[in-house]
Formats: C-alpha cells, sequence, structure tokens
C-alpha cells in the first residue's frame, strides 16, 4: 500500500488551486483588506466595491488636523537632520581614511628611497 492518493482518485490534486493562489497573493499585497481599484476583497464573489478616493490606501490615513500635520513635519526634520548628521559622519570618515592612506604612501615612498638612494631629495632653493 502506498501513501499517494493518485491510486484512490487516479489523478493527483494540486496542492492549491489557481484561486487560492490568487488569493493568496491578494492577501500579502493588502493584508488589511482595503478595496484597491480594479481588485475585490480576498474570498469575496460579489462585484468589486467602488475604488477609494486615493490610489494609495496610505493616502486615506493623511492627518487634517493641523497640530498632527505639524508634529510629522518635526519628526520628520528630526530624521532628516539625523541622516544629515551620519552624511557628515561619512564623509569624514572617508576622508579620515583618505589622508592615512596618503600619509602610508608618502612614508613608504621616504622609507625606499633611504634604502635606495641614502638621503632624501634635497629641494632646490630657487622654486
Amino acid at each position: 500500500m502506498s501513501n499517494n492518493s493518485s491510486d484512490d482518485k487516479g489523478s493527483p490534486s494540486p496542492p492549491f488551486s489557481a484561486q487560492d493562489a490568487l488569493s493568496f497573493m491578494q492577501k500579502m499585497w493588502n493584508p488589511l483588506g482595503i478595496p484597491m481599484p480594479g481588485f475585490g476583497l480576498p474570498g469575496a464573489t460579489a462585484a468589486p466595491v467602488e475604488a477609494p478616493p486615493f490610489p494609495n490606501p496610505a493616502m486615506m490615513f493623511a492627518a487634517l488636523d493641523p497640530q498632527e500635520i505639524d508634529r510629522k513635519i518635526t519628526e520628520l526634520r528630526i530624521v532628516e537632520n539625523w541622516l544629515s548628521m551620519s552624511l557628515n559622519m561619512m564623509q569624514m570618515s572617508i576622508k579620515t581614511l583618505e589622508l592615512q592612506r596618503a600619509s602610508l604612501e608618502a612614508f613608504s615612498a621616504a622609507q625606499q628611497s633611504m634604502q635606495a638612494g641614502g638621503a632624501p631629495p634635497k629641494s632646490k632653493p630657487g622654486k
């Protein structure tokens, strides 16, 4: 006796139907079940619901209170300042590493000239 169910039914059944796959994808893209243009609610058999007034469902939750808008502006300015500070720190780190590389190259060149010719080359007084 085998564990295969195809012996009893004649043909194996797929693990899920195409409708199940589409329903799963729709739940992944729209977990809140907000009606979107061109799509009905997951599992709904009725006609699609009228499209929302905004193409982005998150825009439906836009704040209308001036204090809430000011609070969001303040939060975004804080994030902007933090990102600016991070950018400045990154630029400073890059410049520090470039200076370190240049100094190592200078020390290496000085060491090679000392080993090869004795004294380091002197600059001409007229230039």
